[in-house]
């Protein structure tokens, strides 16, 4: 297997010097499939995690699912969602549910405390235990059982790659990132369900279609404007209170879908228009390649890319600060001792 190649990305200090950085290659593509700039290898292949989450909805929109059962945005939000677990996130899903007649116990994800910081120690403290709805990737499951009962397919191992409803998914994210299913590696995700690794640059075109689908058939590109409308309008299902997809697509105002994924993956999308009148759909694709675990490169990274571009304003910048692109290094006393920035120039 070839290694991807990656390049420095983020650069952090500790006081005078350079302590450490963070490699990674990212691709950023327009609906037509152009390259329009680039870090390390466009072309390394990587799994996408959850990032795959709206593309892996587009079956079940596609095939008017959320119309047969008059679903909400925040109902069709959070099947693109990895949220936090908040009574919010729970109560919208217990509703999906409701409505598609899927079961909590149907969900073959797990359990695991809510990433809700608030709600975890609220649990922890009345000695309740987390259910399947608790778990982040609740909504992507809660929306292939009901793909399952739209198609008529068996609710049994759902998640089994070779299951119709995964086959479907399959070919529709293929599909839209301009691959065959050859050039797609399938592995298992931390819920379990199929996830797919492919080149930056096809996964940014992915999304650069997803948010400007008009070289696609009406009943896609339909589909499309759907998930894209349900995640600008309530970026508060995608992830959570304070979690950077949800203030990223809050500032925004409409014009951008964020949407990030394990191991220091992140995927965004500009919608036409959102850069200058004119300008076209555009995905990008993140790979933090150490895995990013506390999290600070891949919202650096994302920030530095919008502002070279001009997708977002001094203004927007300055509401999305705590995130990057630059960001103070504290020690356990709270004291700057040095500050991380991104390596990038568009």
């Amino acid at each position: 297997m070839k290694t991807p190649t990656y390049t420095p990305l983020v650069v952090l200090t500790r006081g005078p010097i350079v302590e450490s950085m963070h490699y990674g290659a990212f691709a950023i593509v327009d609906s037509e499939g152009g390259l329009i700039a680039s870090s390390g290898d466009p072309l390394a292949t990587t799994y996408l995690r959850s990032s795959a989450k709206p593309l892996q909805a587009l079956p079940f929109i596609e095939s008017k699912g959320h119309i047969h059962w008059g679903l909400t945005n925040q109902e069709i939000a959070i099947m693109c969602a990895s949220h936090t677990g908040t009574d919010a996130h729970v109560q919208v899903l217990a509703g999906l549910q409701a409505k598609t007649g899927v079961s909590e116990t149907d969900l073959l994800c797990g359990v695991h405390p809510p990433i809700d910081e608030t709600t975890r120690i609220r649990l922890l403290k009345k000695g309740q235990a987390p259910t399947p709805n608790r778990h982040n990737c609740s909504g992507k499951h809660s929306q292939m059982l009901a793909l399952c009962r739209l198609t008529h397919q068996p609710l049994e191992n759902y998640i089994d790659p070779s299951h119709p409803v995964q086959q479907q998914i399959l070919t529709t994210f293929c599909e839209m990132c301009d691959l065959d299913s050859k050039g797609v590696v399938v592995g298992m995700d931390g819920c379990s369900a199929p996830v797919f690794a492919v080149p930056l640059k096809n996964a940014a075109l992915g999304y650069a279609r997803l948010c400007d689908p008009h070289s696609l058939s009406s009943d896609r590109a339909a589909a499309c404007q759907t998930i894209t409308s349900a995640m600008t309008s309530h970026p508060d299902m995608v992830s959570g209170p304070g979690k950077f997809d949800t203030r990223l697509m809050a500032v925004a105002g409409g014009k951008i879908i964020s949407k990030g994924g394990a191991e220091g993956y992140q995927q965004i999308g500009i919608l036409p228009g959102g850069i200058r009148p004119g300008s076209p759909g555009i995905g990008i694709a993140i790979k933090i390649s150490d895995g990013d675990a506390r999290g600070r490169a891949r919202p650096a990274v994302a920030l530095e890319i919008l502002r070279q571009l001009g997708a977002l304003t001094p203004t927007d910048l300055e509401k999305l600060a705590d995130f990057g692109p630059r960001f103070p290094v504290h020690n356990w006393r709270n004291i700057v001792v040095g500050e991380g920035s991104p390596l990038i120039t568009l």
